[in-house]
């Protein structure tokens, strides 16, 4: 069945859908994202990725074309025309299309372009990866120095998920200067004893809303959180480690650069914050 999609206010056969060759998003990657899951039919975290979304297209200096309610509003409809139970809502915004090809930002009265999509995954709870965690190869973080705007600039991160492939693994995480920043698309952890150890907010990763979300539970479930950086090192000799993101939740990593983390299996404390988080965000979804 093919799916309905939204293209600058109209919902429309994914055939049917058409954006300028002159579209800034496709010249230049000028533009933002964001992905929000869908569980039970329900969109989950709506809020952060609004928030976050609204950030990203600040800092770029490009006007929201929608308001959170009309938002929230489309992404309902996407989920009722698509049937979709368990799944996810991607989201672009661009800089629109200038009628030409410039480095130089257009004129704001120039719209910008908003598209959106539905991609049904029925397993997106309890995928059979999270029964026996991901493995994952440390490669450097080459990217730009602002990888806190979730800008759609994601061809580093594809080159890492394909090296990650060609070693037999589910990811990489970058390292810079020593020490772990993130995932390809997701915030790295590790686990010393009752203590969450993850990188400390800034420029250098994304603000991730799952992550923002764990932290919280993790806190609340009297974990000890502590933000800072940590190396491979750190990392391999660690009891657990596990990553987050809003297409794989809470997903355990059992083996980085080739040695096993823990016992090589998911470990209590990632298995419990998934479970926790699962049913929390289930309870807020809207």
């Amino acid at each position: 069945m093919s799916r309905t999609v939204y293209v600058n206010g109209d919902y429309l056969p994914e055939a049917d859908a058409k954006v300028s060759i002159f579209d800034r998003g496709f010249l230049m990657a000028d533009g933002v994202y964001e992905v929000t899951s869908v569980l039970d039919g329900k969109l989950i975290d709506f809020e952060g990725h609004a928030v976050r979304l609204a950030r990203s297209l600040a800092e770029l200096e490009m006007a929201s074309p929608i308001g959170d309610d009309d938002l929230a509003g489309m992404f309902r409809e996407l989920v009722r025309l698509n049937r979709i139970e368990q799944g996810m809502i991607y989201l672009q915004i661009t800089r629109g299309n200038p009628g030409d090809r410039s480095f130089v930002f257009p004129d704001a009265s120039v719209p910008s372009t908003i598209v959106a999509f539905t991609q049904d995954v029925p397993n997106l709870a309890e995928p059979p990866v999270a029964k026996v965690g991901f493995k994952v190869i440390t490669i450097p973080d080459l990217r730009w120095d602002r990888v806190d705007i979730k800008t759609t600039q994601l061809l580093y991160p594809s080159m890492g998920k394909m090296l990650a492939r060609k070693a037999g693994c589910d990811d990489s995480w970058f390292v810079a200067d020593g020490a772990v920043t993130e995932g390809t698309s997701n915030n790295a952890y590790i686990v010393k004893g009752n203590r969450i150890i993850t990188r400390q907010l800034g420029s250098d990763i994304l603000h991730g809303i799952t992550r923002a979300a764990v932290l919280r539970f993790a806190a609340e479930a009297q974990f000890e959180v502590e933000e800072r950086a940590f190396t491979v090192a750190e990392a391999q000799a660690a009891d657990e480690a596990f990553s987050t993101a809003a297409s794989i939740f809470v997903m355990p990593v059992v083996e980085i650069d080739g040695k096993t983390v823990g016992t090589g299996k998911p470990g209590p404390v990632a298995v419990r914050l998934r479970e926790i988080y699962l049913e929390e965000m289930r309870k807020t979804a809207i």
